[in-house]
């Protein structure tokens, strides 16, 4: 008996210097969110109020069903006290209980309990994407051929707290996420979706976990002239800046050559043919490379992109562009893709 009684006073003093060094460590949460949606991707944030500040390591319970997207946290600061934020993604019960943290400040070992948040389900909603999102932005379009009857349209996207990896587009025959990345809230992702050509809008909704309520997305497809596609990458944004560099080019070539008729100085002479030759450099032809019958045409230069097509032929093509070992080229009609080293023709 006297031994059992000595093993309740130890429990009892270990419990209390848990929670003594609880509350001496200044380690505490300030933020948990009071519900969450299926799917949605959530903040859990810890206050540091210590005075003497020392850089906490963050230990995750493993027996715990659910882990954070990324151990190395969101860090403000405000004034002397600090704030370490958490990402989570809440499954599609009714329940998410997120893990217990085991902070190791140096000068005291801190447990912060897990927590229990109700999951709130979604109605379903017409065009809704799958995204649930505090904010959510198309940043640039492409649109390119995919075949004869189909584009392929490629978004990229950027938004905060969202589950873009669940992106789709209800009644497409083909979608899906390329490139996805998370730096803190903020999220991005390439998104491609096979549409007829004859849909001249794209339009749907992701939720606002800030508003509460389903916006509205719109993208207007158009297919640029086949030039210009085949000229640009993933981001339109290149192609118009290479416009600017050439009429830049036209434009001092034109002057110097102006200077070089009034004054007779040679020093414009030579500066109008740099910037005639560096403006016919933009012109100069794409260089030839020969496919394998059968290579697969992928959607876009990353190892998990499905492909739209196959070369039915051994073909010879313009390069386009390359990025690691892909090669981006043209096939018929206009449809644009990119092709792995292996799949060139041997020599």
């Amino acid at each position: 008996m006297a031994l059992l009684r000595l093993f309740m006073l130890m429990g009892t003093l270990l419990l209390s210097a848990t929670s003594l060094l609880q509350a001496e460590g200044g380690l505490k949460y300030s933020y948990v969110p009071k519900k969450v949606y299926a799917k949605q991707i959530f903040p859990l944030t810890i206050a540091d109020t210590r005075n003497i500040k020392t850089k906490p390591l963050y230990q995750f319970d493993p027996k715990s069903g659910i882990a954070p997207l990324s151990k190395k946290p969101l860090l403000i600061r405000n004034g002397d006290d600090s704030f370490y934020t958490f990402y989570f993604k809440a499954g599609n019960t009714n329940e998410v209980v997120t893990p217990r943290i085991f902070v190791d400040d140096n000068d005291h070992f801190t447990i912060l309990d897990a927590q229990h948040i109700p999951i709130v389900h979604l109605e379903p909603h017409k065009d809704f994407c799958g995204v649930l999102a505090a904010d959510m932005k198309i940043r640039n379009t492409q649109v390119s051929h995919y075949d004869e009857k189909n584009y392929l349209v490629t978004l990229s996207v950027e938004a905060y707290e969202a589950n873009l990896e669940d992106m789709y587009i209800e009644g497409a025959s083909e979608y899906g996420v390329e490139a996805l990345n998370r730096k803190g809230a903020k999220c991005t992702a390439e998104f491609y979706v096979v549409l007829p050509e004859t849909q001249k809008m794209l339009t749907f909704d992701y939720f606002n976990t800030i508003k509460q309520q389903y916006s509205t997305l719109q993208v207007p497809i158009e297919l640029r002239d086949t030039t210009v596609v085949t000229q640009t990458d993933l981001n339109p944004k290149e192609d118009s800046f290479d416009k600017l560099k050439k009429y830049a080019f036209m434009v001092l070539t034109g002057f110097f050559l102006l200077m070089f008729l009034f004054y007779r100085d040679f020093f414009y002479l030579v500066l109008g043919v740099v910037s005639l030759i560096t403006l016919l450099t933009f012109y100069i032809p794409h260089k030839k490379i020969c496919v394998k019958q059968g290579a697969p045409l992928y959607i876009l230069p990353t190892e998990n992109s499905d492909f739209s097509t196959r070369i039915a032929t051994k073909t010879e093509t313009s390069l386009l562009g390359e990025r690691g070992v892909y090669k981006k080229i043209e096939y018929k009609h206009g449809i644009v893709g990119w092709i792995k080293d292996e799949d060139l023709c041997k020599n």
